[in-house]
């Protein structure tokens, strides 16, 4: 279980729960979750959070934050993943995924549940390798600045080629829709700085050069 290498055996640099009411709640609603999936990893699942260091790992997500607790029953597949091999493989495959410049020709409802999904699991990945020790501050606000410009182009490319698609503009590259646009997109406050954090939000200004871009008239 790479992610608890870097813990004491008694996960003594673990918060401790602040809640036990919802300690107690998150716990029942972990092992309804394994008991009701029809899927082999309900067995890794259950043997790692059985132990010693995972039961502290759950009781500092279950006992002090709702949100969390919530990502971790609903994505206990992805956290037993993040659990056996570490945060920085599945942050990568995560923002990598979101970063594909390819076409998928998908809805603007799919992207969108593609990025809600993508979100709470990065969300996911940065608590528990902050709680872990595994990322530094600086490590978790350069992954959250980078996953956030991520989702940002994603949305971009997505808007370019829809309004190309209906005949508003014509695209430079539509391999690659960004290019030669003409829409620049600047992250301002902390997302320009590269210092996101869990409560931020994100300020951004738009332009768009027409000389860039052939905006198509009827």
């Amino acid at each position: 279980m790479k992610l608890f290498a870097r813990l004491s055996p008694d996960g003594g640099e673990l918060p401790q729960p602040a809640d036990e009411r919802r300690l107690c709640l998150g716990f029942e609603a972990w092992y309804e979750a394994l008991d009701a999936a029809d899927d082999p990893a309900a067995a890794t699942a259950r043997a790692w959070s059985g132990s010693p260091l995972g039961k502290t790992l759950l009781a500092a997500i279950f006992g002090n934050s709702p949100f969390l607790s919530a990502v971790a029953i609903k994505e206990w597949q992805f956290l037993t993943r993040l659990i056996e091999h570490g945060a920085d493989p599945l942050f990568a495959e995560i923002a990598t995924g979101v970063e594909d410049r390819a076409d998928r020709n998908e809805y603007t409802s799919s992207l969108m549940q593609r990025l809600r999904i993508a979100k709470r699991r990065i969300a996911l990945v940065a608590a528990v390798a902050e709680l872990a020790g595994v990322w530094s501050l600086e490590q978790q606000m350069e992954g959250l600045s980078r996953f956030a410009e991520a989702v940002i182009g994603a949305a971009s490319r997505h808007l370019l080629r829809q309004a190309a698609g209906k005949n508003l503009i014509a695209l430079a590259d539509p391999a690659d829709p960004e290019q030669g646009s003409g829409l620049i997109v600047l992250g301002m406050g902390k997302l320009g700085g590269v210092e996101l954090n869990y409560s931020s939000d994100i300020d951004l200004i738009m332009f768009f050069d027409p000389a860039k871009s052939r905006v198509i008239t009827r």
